[in-house]
């Protein structure tokens, strides 16, 4: 059976704090340490005040300082935000903390709106477009140094953190295949090109030092509950997220309710969106993942969840645990 790992975007639910979203990240990473999930990833957003994990590399710290075997990396780093040197001297630091367990999984999109973009990195012109020579850049400052070298990331040169590359169209798909690195598809938020990238990604893919045949991973919300009433009510709290978002009033994770005052379009917005997503008991769960994994062939599957209660989060990701040790004794 393939691995399950959890992406978590540290939410701040309505009428909380970061301080809270900080200290529920942790608790759930401890969890899914416990039930034997891969990995524990971290994303970077900014300027959207329902997500704490901004700071991505400090969370990182935070949630590798507080658990002992899990991998813990980033899902991803906002590279245009970004000088490579510094994410190099950021997460050699990480890896030197945390010997083996450090991920970093890099994104092409700023993670924000223009305006927040340019405060960030200020200088907008061709960032993205950077982007390719950005990541091989990367790749140099942790790889072993060589004679001449005038800048090395200390720490980072020689750690070879393990680098994957996310997206959620063909570009990095195709890059990742080129540069022979692991890939990410965002198909929990945007999965209309999964099918067609994973494709790409294995087809055109060039073995390298780091990976010798393509290794994928798809997102995947699941929201995961004793009932499948009680499941699709938690699932209300990331639609009405996804609405506001759409409509240019994002705030904090709201709480889920049965009436959802939305337009007939905005509905339809949001469910295809939100379309690789698995809602209900542990049954549905187990019925739902073996689907997309046949579906996909996927190497990983990397589950989120934005719930509102913590305790029902924790919750949904140990029915998914359990639903991924029961897929396991059936292969």
């Amino acid at each position: 059976m393939i691995p399950f790992s959890v992406l978590d975007l540290s939410p701040i639910p309505a009428g909380s704090t970061a301080a809270d979203a900080f200290r529920h990240s942790l608790d759930l990473a401890q969890h899914a340490e416990k039930w034997g999930y891969q990995r524990f990833w971290l994303a970077e957003h900014h300027n959207m005040t329902g997500i704490a994990s901004a700071a991505t590399s400090v969370v990182i710290g935070h949630i590798a300082g507080g658990t002992k075997t899990i991998r813990v990396g980033s899902g991803g780093v906002m590279l245009p935000n970004h000088a490579p040197l510094v994410i190099a001297e950021q997460f050699g630091t990480l890896a030197s903390l945390y010997p083996g367990r450090i991920d970093l999984g890099l994104g092409r999109a700023p993670g924000t709106d223009q305006t927040t973009a340019r405060a960030l990195r200020r200088d907008l012109q061709g960032s993205a477009d950077n982007f390719p020579d950005d990541v091989v850049e990367l790749q140099r400052y942790f790889a072993d140094p060589v004679e001449g070298q005038r800048v090395r990331a200390v720490p980072g040169a020689g750690l070879n953190v393990p680098i994957w590359l996310l997206g959620s169209s063909l570009f990095s798909a195709q890059l990742a295949a080129a540069l022979g690195l692991p890939f990410a598809f965002a198909s929990h938020f945007a999965p209309d090109y999964l099918l067609t990238a994973l494709q790409v990604y294995r087809a055109q893919f060039k073995p390298s030092k780091t990976l010798a045949k393509p290794y994928a991973m798809v997102g995947v919300n699941v929201f995961a509950a004793d009932t499948t009433d009680e499941a699709e009510l938690l699932f209300t709290s990331l639609q009405q997220q996804f609405i506001n978002l759409r409509r240019g009033t994002p705030g904090q994770l709201p709480p889920p309710r049965r009436d959802i005052a939305w337009s007939e379009a905005e509905r339809a917005g949001v469910e295809h969106s939100l379309a690789c997503s698995v809602v209900g008991t542990q049954e549905d769960v187990e019925a739902g993942l073996a689907s997309l994994i046949e579906q996909t062939q996927a190497d990983e599957l990397i589950v989120t969840a934005q719930i509102f209660d913590h305790a029902a989060r924790l919750h949904s990701f140990e029915i998914t645990a359990a639903a991924h040790a029961t897929l396991a004794r059936a292969n």
